[in-house]
């Protein structure tokens, strides 16, 4: 599935990282990169500028991460949710859900983080490669950046995931129960309370995300990226303060529909899966037993 969506995923950092005033014409003067406007306008010059393989840049870290993110995040929850419903007296079902999805996330994105800066690292390369293949960068980054290097703005991950994802599960458990009443074909209540979570959780924490992206591409190679000046930033208050002065509101949005296109469909096909991989092995279980 990730392979799929890796070309919205390039083109999703590739619009986060674009640092011009979307509301100011003029400030697009002076830009070094191309100025991109719009998920298709931007998928055309990608492909005009570095070919149909440059859809597909990061997408061996990109495929590693999902897999690592999805295994690590699921078995959390899962054993949190269990540990949570112990408690007596017990948290109400979104209080749980709440925590049990953000202690997740939060212990999830910990994990694999250097691979997200990788994916992104990557997806902002132009026709100039900065690195030639995962284990070359990983090589780069320790030399020049040291193991602080693959860590870069894992601060804005952590403020934005563990929110994220708490919005996420809580949303989604609260959808789940009365999108069943309605007998979509295919048991795909889920996937639709997947779909809603997943906009509603995107939306909300979108702006910490994209200060993520621009964090991760700090450090000695920041000029050598497609988008050629990208300032330098410190700290994400600092970074959203610099955001809004320079690009306004509107430019803590980047990307925001490619990465909602993205995200929806992907969030559905997963939490339909968990749904219905969770109640074979709970079915295997009860057998045993």
């Amino acid at each position: 599935m990730q392979f799929c969506i890796a070309p919205l995923d390039v083109i999703k950092i590739r619009l986060q990282l674009q640092v011009h005033s979307l509301s100011d014409p003029l400030s697009y003067k002076g830009i070094t990169g191309p100025v991109y406007k719009g998920t298709l306008r931007t998928l055309q010059a990608i492909v005009k500028e570095e070919g149909i393989a440059g859809l597909w840049k990061g997408n061996i870290s990109a495929e590693l991460l999902y897999v690592a993110f999805g295994a690590v995040e699921f078995t959390t929850y899962r054993q949190t949710n269990i540990l949570l419903k112990r408690l007596d007296p017990r948290l109400p079902n979104a209080a749980e859900s709440f925590i049990a999805g953000s202690f997740a996330g939060g212990i999830a994105t910990s994990a694999t983080y250097p691979l997200d800066l990788l994916r992104t690292r990557f997806a902002a390369q132009g026709k100039e490669r900065v690195y030639t293949s995962i284990f070359a960068s990983i090589r780069e980054i320790s030399r020049t950046e040291g193991l602080r290097g693959f860590y870069q703005g894992l601060g804005a991950g952590l403020i934005q995931i563990v929110p994220s994802m708490g919005i996420f599960f809580c949303t989604y458990e609260s959808l789940r129960g009365p999108l069943a009443t309605l007998d979509l074909p295919f048991g795909s209540s889920d996937a639709a309370a997947g779909v809603l979570a997943s906009v509603i959780a995107k939306t909300g924490i979108f702006p910490l995300d994209l200060i993520r992206k621009r964090l991760q591409v700090q450090g000695p190679t920041r000029a050598k990226y497609v988008h050629r000046n990208i300032p330098a930033y410190k700290g994400v208050f600092k970074t959203l303060k610099s955001i809004l002065r320079i690009e306004g509101v509107r430019g803590l949005y980047k990307g925001l529909t490619v990465s909602l296109v993205k995200a929806a469909p992907a969030n559905a096909i997963t939490m339909w899966t968990y749904e219905r991989v969770l109640g074979t092995l709970l079915d295997v279980e009860r057998v045993k037993l």
